[in-house]
């Protein structure tokens, strides 16, 4: 089945049956396959078994609550590329602050708006297939420090920038790349920047293309094959 005929897959994960019944709903007159957790446990669960294409999440359950939730999921290789969209009531930053450090993608703050959460679900699922697609057609098996060192070459970007987008076009989170590289949330954000400026554009998106448009042909040059595997991280 081609992407296109490929059905996306949402998982779902509310305690509260109203909420689950609401968006299900919604989902589902969308077009999408619905699947849906009650509980963190089950969440787990569902996720690493059926690998859904974005996961809709409660930030506050009993037992795991869903901040755990998503710091195991991204934790977890088969699924730390899943965006994951918190749902929340809890609008204070520190909460904000939190859902994004477990690994969150966006929120939205309820009670949901199905429009909306349709809205932010279409946006991710495409900047997700664009950074796949991106790193696949780039046909190349690089080491960190050849592609860093092509980054380089190919762009006016300090080596620590060329590390950072290197991790980029991997698709790691700012969280990730910040533990990769020993660096603070506000260091890393502070090198895309420079690095979007650099390139003349303003989304991780268009500077994973961009990097890999240009280093591909570098790497035909010089005999290189295969794919870089964008699966190993989700967008931020």
């Amino acid at each position: 089945m081609s992407d296109r005929e490929r059905i996306d897959v949402v998982l779902i994960v509310d305690d509260v049956p109203e909420n689950l019944s609401l968006l299900h709903d919604a989902l589902d007159e969308a077009g999408y396959k619905v699947l849906v957790a009650t509980n963190g446990e089950a969440a787990l669960a569902r996720a690493r078994q059926m690998l859904p294409d974005v996961i809709l999440l409660d930030a506050v359950m009993p037992g795991i609550d869903g901040f755990e939730v998503a710091r195991r999921l991204k934790a977890d290789f088969s699924t730390q590329h899943i965006p994951i969209i918190f749902m929340t009531g809890l609008t204070e930053t520190e909460h904000v602050v939190a859902a994004f450090e477990a690994g969150s993608t966006d929120y939205v703050t309820k009670p949901v708006r199905p429009a909306e959460v349709l809205a932010r679900i279409g946006t991710h699922l495409r900047t997700a297939r664009q950074l796949h697609e991106a790193a696949k057609n780039a046909s190349i098996v690089l080491d960190d420090a050849t592609l860093a060192a092509r980054l380089v070459a190919a762009f006016p970007l300090t080596p620590r920038e060329a590390e950072v987008l290197f991790w980029v076009i991997k698709g790691k989170t700012n969280k990730d790349i910040g533990e990769i590289l020993d660096l603070s949330p506000r260091t890393v954000n502070k090198h895309l920047e420079h690095i979007f400026e650099k390139l003349g554009v303003e989304t991780r998106t268009a500077a994973a293309n961009m990097a890999v448009s240009r280093i591909s042909p570098m790497s035909k040059e010089h005999g290189g094959h295969g794919s870089l595997d964008s699966n190993r991280g989700g967008i931020s």
